[in-house]
């Protein structure tokens, strides 16, 4: 009796000196005693509010009008705003959509003293939280002066996409994202240290390996409702970490859905009370960052013998790997530094390389393509707050255009 007081003491006096003195854990990796006492979420105090009382009032007739919400990117070039005008009918194309405007000196866009900006209607949605027949609506930015905003990569990939009309340029986008508290913690993970090492975590199942998959389920249905090209949903390699995919996109499609698929991911956590991010290494050490790689073909490279096009394109991009660096991430490379360090299935952001099935590649060609002598490569380099405006202009510019040097040319 008296050995079983000792080890009783031994064992839970340190747990509840902690918690009394400490009012934490006792150490930083003992998932255990996140089962024992038990780590309460981060999470905003919205998600409280009661969805049903919410409900009656969105049941409501509408009265034949529609709520149009208007999204745009704003002057971070990364962060999405959003606003909502009544219209009154159901638009059945861009061109029944107003232009609109709104303050740019609330967004990094604008001067206070000169601060209306104007928003072009480019890409039209269903709304999956309003329902039809209420739209979402993806606009250009544009300044007082009616010329592009900075953050405004649309208008010039969208001119650069019509010269390769021709070749059909298609893409799929693989969006990396990581679910947070509004602490900014990683969701599941315990409040004052670290789950089990990655392994077990990549298209995992169960509630000790998948967390948060209810996030990413209602996100996936919401863009299918929407009208998204999402192709596929998956948990990544870091806890809390999942990753869609977008596509086949073609042209400036590609970047519509990827930005619309984002805000309704910003939009279903919201109503979950917790944040995506999209840092591209939103925890430092022996954690996976965040990337969207970014696959890429044209109507040659899908044909038959179309290795050597790949190929082609390839050697191109390895002449051109400042450019490209700089193009995929929204700070010229810098939020990249932390992700591509050779490590943690990345490449170095210094070094150029490529290589089949190689997932250490700046570019890795798929087995099957190097099998098959026809289809895609997939450009890795893309970090996970990518423009994908930005990428894909970006990949037509070196592989179909030709372009050579660390600047865009000018058409």
């Amino acid at each position: 009796m008296q050995k079983l007081c000792v080890r009783f003491l031994v064992v839970c006096f340190p747990v509840l000196f902690c918690l009394v003195k400490f009012n934490r854990r006792p150490s930083a990796g003992n998932m255990w005693w996140c089962s024992i006492v038990g780590d309460k979420m981060a999470t905003s105090d919205s998600a409280t509010l009661s969805k049903t009382v919410k409900q009656q009032y969105m049941e409501l007739p509408q009265g034949g009008k529609v709520q149009a919400m208007y999204i745009w990117i704003d002057g971070t070039g990364e962060g999405l705003r959003c606003k909502t005008r009544t219209l009154d009918s159901e638009p059945k194309s861009i061109e029944d959509l107003p232009e609109w405007n709104f303050d740019g000196s609330s967004t990094n866009q604008a001067e206070g003293s000169n601060s209306d900006m104007y928003l072009l209607p480019s890409a039209m949605f269903r709304d999956p939280f309003r329902k039809d027949p209420n739209k979402l609506v993806l606009c250009e930015v544009l300044k007082y002066n009616r010329k592009p905003a900075e953050t405004n990569l649309r208008i010039t990939c969208s001119k650069i996409m019509a010269m390769v009309e021709d070749q059909h340029p298609w893409f799929g986008m693989e969006q990396e994202y990581t679910i947070l508290g509004t602490d900014g913690h990683p969701f599941g993970w315990p409040s004052n240290g670290f789950p089990g090492p990655q392994g077990p975590y990549y298209c995992g199942v169960g509630a000790d390996k998948a967390y948060g998959r209810d996030i990413v389920e209602a996100h996936y249905r919401a863009c299918l409702y929407a009208g998204v090209e999402i192709c596929g949903t998956n948990a990544e390699v870091m806890p809390a970490q999942w990753e869609f995919q977008v596509g086949p996109c073609e042209g400036i499609s590609m970047g519509d859905h990827l930005w619309v698929a984002r805000f309704i991911l910003h939009r279903v956590c919201e109503d979950f009370g917790v944040v995506a991010s999209f840092d591209p290494k939103p925890i430092t050490g022996n954690w996976n960052g965040a990337g969207c790689h970014t696959n890429f073909s044209t109507k040659e490279m899908r044909e038959d013998g179309g290795l050597k096009a790949i190929e082609d394109s390839i050697e191109k991009l390895g002449k051109r790997h400042r450019y490209h660096i700089r193009a995929y991430d929204p700070k010229g490379g810098l939020d990249n530094a932390r992700r591509l360090t050779g490590h943690h299935e990345t490449s170095n952001i210094h070094e150029f390389s490529a290589g089949v099935a190689n997932r250490g590649a700046s570019i890795r060609i798929p087995r099957n393509v190097g099998q098959e002598k026809k289809g895609y490569f997939e450009d890795r380099r893309p970090s996970a707050n990518c423009d994908p405006y930005g990428v894909t202009e970006a990949l037509i510019r070196t592989c179909l255009l030709s372009e050579e040097g660390d600047e865009p040319a000018d058409y």
